[in-house]
């Protein structure tokens, strides 16, 4: 794609984020146990109560940030920005209204940004987690920040 694009690898052992929205904490901690198999080889960090949860429950460890509405979901949307975190699972509830909803839309446009996999619920985690790229290395093109900065710069 050119010097517009640089390409990024996703290695073997993924950095996953793992968040749930409060209805839908036991429904993540129950999907953790079922495929704990396959998480356990890869590095698991989430928002606060939720990491917290699926520690205490399934015995995984997982890096917990602050809890959503805290900022936990603007820690991880960094830790994607430098390319920490680079797969994200988190079962969001449709159904109802989150005081940090700005938060949430921030955190799935970056990962948009950064062409990084995200799955909203159990059916596409499922998808996600049974993917042959589960166990391999995973090259994807993202926008060439750097140029675009130069650009911008020098013509503003």
């Amino acid at each position: 794609m050119g010097e517009n694009f640089i390409t990024l690898t996703i290695g073997r052992q993924k950095n996953i984020a793992l968040i749930a929205h409060d209805n839908k904490k036991a429904d993540l901690i129950a999907w953790c146990e079922e495929n704990k198999e396959i998480l356990k080889n890869h590095f698991l960090c989430g928002t606060g109560t939720t990491a917290r949860m699926i520690t205490d429950k399934t015995g995984l460890p997982v890096r917990g940030y602050n809890s959503g509405p805290l900022g936990g979901d603007q820690q991880i949307g960094a830790k994607i920005v430098e390319g920490k975190v680079d797969f994200i699972i988190f079962f969001s509830d449709p159904l109802t209204a989150q005081p940090h909803d700005p938060d949430v839309k921030a955190l799935l446009r970056i990962a948009q940004v950064y062409d990084i996999p995200i799955a909203n619920n159990r059916a596409s985690a499922d998808f996600m987690i049974t993917s042959r790229y589960m166990t391999e290395e995973y090259e994807h093109e993202i926008i060439n920040f750097q140029k675009n900065i130069k650009e911008r710069s020098e013509t503003l």
